[in-house]
């Protein structure tokens, strides 16, 4: 457990941003604002691989999703989604 604590402590290596781009493929971009470029490049492409041909409706995409979110934790990534609307519109609940 200390080992998870200490690298939930390590300041983050870039920040990505992934935009869903419409109904047409491809639907996804992904872009940076900061951060080395090769660990930048090697995210965005295991990124697309997850998520190139997947609309956000797809059930597939929730999972695929959750991947990519883990893959950003492990690299240290800020991550920050862009699915064009907000995200309490996008889940019927509360």
């Amino acid at each position: 457990m200390s080992i998870q604590g200490h690298e939930e402590q390590a300041p983050p290596r870039g920040h990505i941003r992934i935009v869903y781009l419409g109904p047409v493929a491809p639907h996804w971009r992904v872009d940076s604002d900061f951060g080395e470029r090769s660990v930048i490049e090697e995210f965005r492409q295991r990124a697309m691989a997850r998520l190139l041909l997947l609309p956000p409706h797809d059930p597939q995409f929730r999972r695929n999703r959750e991947r990519v979110v883990r893959d950003a934790e492990r690299e240290h990534l800020i991550l920050e989604w862009d699915l064009g609307q907000p995200e309490d519109e996008a889940t019927p609940g509360s």
